[in-house]
């Protein structure tokens, strides 16, 4: 046999009734008829299968089960109206959805977002890291900002920051004669500085493999800091760990990247802000 439900409504009649011991004062609390208020009492008494009030010279008083439903009754309309306001809270709660690469994404934006948070604890934002080349396309559909990576000079969107790229290892590490093999940590297809390490030592006539190959840019330092191949990084987030090589190195010189900002069209009013707050933050950052 399952047990009856308890109506919130019935309950909200069943409390109003206690409180004010009158099913006339409990009706004109609840803009209903004393009809309708006691046809609700007498509804939850069947599903309870006890009686929970009985008449009085000075309206109606609450039976021994009622006083003991008064308790319960009280703590699960307080948890429905605490439920409730949680989720509408949550409905409040704006969120935006921002795409940047690796290394933006664990060492510069991360301090920026908190100093958003104090401002605007309400806007929560979810962050992507990966390969930012196939991220604007997908702009509206799965971000509302991407900050992503293009050559020096093209690219759309709002340039934040001139990048330099370079060449870095470990303290130790020694690149070897010219033509000695260079193993060389990079990234997958599509990331431009894959793109631009192979062709700058191609160009050069500088023999070099393959050695290690991830997504993470955290997997790719820490090889290079083991001193197990050489990688490349942008100069503004060098990791203490990394040394930047140079021509004297032996390796030849890269091109510098442009740090663009890329706005889904009509941003709702929170994404906006995070833009413009990433924007000006960036933008201030010291110049490579």
């Amino acid at each position: 046999m399952t047990s009856p439900d308890l109506d919130p409504d019935l309950l909200k009649a069943f409390l109003a009734v206690a409180e004010h011991r009158s099913f006339t004062r409990a009706a004109a609390i609840l803009n209903r008829t004393q009809s309708a208020v006691s046809v609700q009492i007498r509804r939850l008494e069947e599903r309870l299968d006890v009686r929970l009030f009985h008449r009085t010279r000075s309206g109606v008083a609450l039976s021994a089960a009622g006083q003991e439903l008064l308790v319960y009754a009280k703590r699960l309309l307080e948890l429905n109206a605490e439920a409730v306001d949680a989720l509408r809270a949550r409905k409040r709660e704006a969120m935006v959805r921002l795409g940047v690469m690796d290394d933006y994404g664990t060492i510069v934006v991360p301090p920026l977002l908190a100093q958003f948070a104090k401002s605007h604890p309400e806007i929560r934002v979810e962050i992507e890291t990966g390969l930012t080349a196939p991220m604007p396309a997908r702009l509206g559909e799965a971000y509302d900002l991407v900050i992503a990576m293009h050559p020096e000079g093209h690219g759309d969107g709002e340039l934040l920051r001139r990048e330099q790229a370079v060449w870095a290892a470990a303290a130790s590490y020694s690149a070897g004669a010219p033509h000695d093999m260079l193993p060389v940590a990079l990234y997958p297809p599509g990331c431009l500085f894959r793109q631009w390490a192979a062709d700058a030592l191609d160009a050069a006539g500088r023999p070099w493999r393959l050695a290690f190959v991830s997504q993470r840019i955290a997997a790719v330092e820490a090889i290079a800091a083991q001193g197990l191949a050489i990688t490349v990084v942008k100069a503004g987030t060098l990791p203490p760990l990394l040394r930047v090589l140079s021509e004297r190195d032996g390796l030849p010189p890269l091109p510098a990247a442009d740090i663009r900002l890329h706005r889904a069209s009509n941003l709702s009013r929170p994404a906006a802000l995070l833009a413009d707050h990433l924007q000006r933050a960036i933008s201030e950052l010291s110049a490579i």
